[in-house]
């Protein structure tokens, strides 16, 4: 399995069947660039633009953006719906986390999560390999509450998600927090990627977090 980070939120992920990219963003809100890509599956993790933007998307056979079980082509998806916010959603809606599995590895995308996880839906997400997770705050999770989460979930890899970096929107997300706060905060070890290649039998018993470095 290789996976490609396309910024913010949004990952392109190739499996042996399929080509599946999460949370699409639109580059004119977001800021930075988002090239046209194909993907047979995409999911979605709420309707904000910098999330459910599927026109630079081709060759799609299936968007999921809901809570539920799905099998597409070859790969497992379970939708669990959460909340944006800390407030059941009254402030930004709803969430959906998704489980992914095939490759024999499993991945969690955890959208834009705003709030700690309970324990029923930490027993849900099992053992993870690959943990997506929000890190820049304001809009969701910052450093402290994802390490706290890193810590509940224990994943072989974790991957940091929706930060600030060079060109964002200041103007939407320039409340966002760095990566680096949750870098310190998370302290184990780190790996800088442009690409990462993950086999199941090749994850070794350390954790670390895996920062891309965008081209």
């Amino acid at each position: 399995m290789d996976i490609t980070y396309l910024g913010h939120s949004s990952f392109r992920i190739k499996f042996r069947e399929a080509y599946l990219v999460t949370d699409p963003y639109n580059p004119k809100s977001v800021g930075i660039k988002y090239s046209k890509t194909s993907s047979e599956i995409v999911t979605i993790s709420h309707d904000h633009e910098d999330h459910n933007f599927t026109d630079l998307i081709t060759d799609t056979r299936k968007i999921v953006d809901g809570p539920g079980e799905y099998e597409i082509l070859g790969i497992s998806i379970i939708g669990i719906g959460v909340y944006h916010d800390d407030k059941k959603g009254e402030l930004r809606g709803r969430n959906i986390i998704y489980i992914i599995e095939a490759d024999g590895l499993r991945l969690v995308h955890l959208g834009d999560l705003g709030h700690r996880l309970s324990e029923d839906v930490i027993d849900q997400l099992g053992t993870v390999d690959v943990l997506m997770i929000p890190v820049g705050g304001f809009y969701t999770i910052g450093s402290s509450e994802a390490t706290d989460i890193v810590r509940d979930i224990e994943p072989s890899i974790t991957i940091p998600m929706h930060y600030k970096v060079e060109g964002i929107n200041s103007e939407i997300f320039g409340k966002l927090d760095t990566v680096d706060s949750f870098l310190k905060e998370i302290a184990i070890t780190i790996e800088k990627v442009e690409k990462l290649s993950i086999k199941a039998n090749e994850l070794g018993d350390e954790q670390k977090v895996v920062v891309f470095e965008r081209k």
